[in-house]
C-alpha cells in the first residue's frame, strides 16, 4: 500500500483549532497543572506560553494567579483564535507570532515555558534563546515534549500498526520518534548548551481515557499534526485498512469500550544567569 504522497512534512499541520482540542488539547490541559508544578514559576511577574496551541498551559497558569500575569504565543492563527474564544481566557495575552523570533522586549517576564511544541519549531535552539533572552536574570525557562519512543502509548499504537501496513507511515514514526528533543537528555543538552543553569530534568505521566475506539479514532481525522496529516493524505480504501488494523490493536481481542492509556513527557527546567 502507498499513500497519496511520497512523504509526511515535519511541518505541524494546525489549521484548526478545535479539531486540534479534540484531538490533542484535552490531554494538555492534564499535562498542564503537573508541568506548571515542576516548572515551578516566580509568583510574582509575567509569564510567556512559547507555542501555546489552544491555550491549555496558559489557561493552568492564570489559575495559578491573576490572569493578566500570563501571554501567550502561538505561530498559527487558527489556534490562537480558539484560544481566544474561550470564556476562560479572558484577560490572557493571546498573539500570533513566531517563537524563533518573540515579539517581547528583552528581560520582560519571570518565566517563559513551552509545552509541547519545542519538537516543531524549525530552529529549537534558537527558540529557546528567545525564551531565555526574555526572561530576566534569576528567572525560569521550562519546557515539556511528549516521550514519543517510549512513553506515548497512544501514538506508538498508531504508528506502528499502520508501518505494519504502509512504509511511509513508518518513515513519519520514525521521524518523530528519532528526534533528539524525544529522547531522555534531549532537552537538558539543549537547555546547557543555550547557556541555563541548574537545569533540572523530569518525566510526568498522565493518562488518557477514551470511551471507545471510535474516542480514539474520530478525533485522528481532524487534520492535525502529524498524524492528521498522514491519515488526511491517505486514499479512502487505505484509511479503511490503517483503521481496521488500528481498531484490532486498540480492541486486544477485548470488546469495545473504555481503554486507559498512559502518556508521558520529558520536562525540563532551567535559570536565566
Amino acid at each position: 500500500m502507498t499513500s497519496a504522497s511520497d512523504s509526511i512534512s515535519s511541518t505541524y499541520r494546525a489549521s484548526d483549532g478545535a479539531a486540534y482540542e479534540r484531538f490533542l488539547g484535552r490531554w494538555s490541559r492534564l499535562l498542564a497543572g503537573p508541568f506548571a508544578e515542576f516548572a515551578r514559576p516566580p509568583t510574582h511577574g509575567r509569564v510567556l506560553d512559547v507555542g501555546c496551541g489552544t491555550g491549555s498551559l496558559a489557561l493552568a497558569l492564570a489559575n495559578r494567579g491573576a490572569p493578566d500575569r500570563v501571554a501567550a504565543i502561538d505561530i498559527a492563527a487558527p489556534y490562537i483564535a480558539f484560544a481566544r474564544s474561550r470564556p476562560e481566557s479572558t484577560g490572557i495575552g493571546f498573539a500570533v507570532g513566531d517563537a524563533s523570533r518573540l515579539p517581547c522586549a528583552d528581560g520582560s517576564f519571570a518565566a517563559a515555558m513551552a509545552q509541547l511544541s519545542l519538537n516543531f519549531v524549525p530552529d529549537a535552539a534558537q527558540a529557546v534563546r528567545e525564551m531565555r533572552r526574555v526572561v530576566r536574570p534569576r528567572g525560569v525557562v521550562a519546557a515539556a515534549v511528549w516521550d514519543f519512543r517510549g512513553g506515548l502509548v497512544f501514538q506508538r499504537l498508531f504508528w506502528d500498526t499502520a508501518s505494519g501496513v504502509d512504509p511511509v507511515a513508518g518513515a513519519a514514526r520514525d521521524r518523530l520518534f528519532s528526534g533528539p528533543l524525544a529522547l531522555p537528555d534531549g532537552l537538558p543538552a539543549l537547555w546547557r548548551d543555550t547557556g541555563l543553569a541548574t537545569v533540572e530534568r523530569g518525566s510526568i505521566t498522565i493518562r488518557m481515557e477514551y470511551a471507545d475506539f471510535a474516542d480514539y479514532w474520530e478525533p485522528l481525522l481532524g487534520g492535525q499534526g502529524p498524524v492528521g496529516a498522514y491519515v488526511g493524505g491517505l486514499p479512502a480504501e487505505g484509511r479503511r485498512e490503517i483503521e481496521d488494523r488500528v481498531r484490532a490493536a486498540f480492541l486486544s481481542g477485548a470488546p469495545d469500550g473504555p481503554r486507559s492509556l498512559t502518556a508521558t513527557a520529558w520536562a525540563v527546567r532551567g535559570i536565566v544567569t
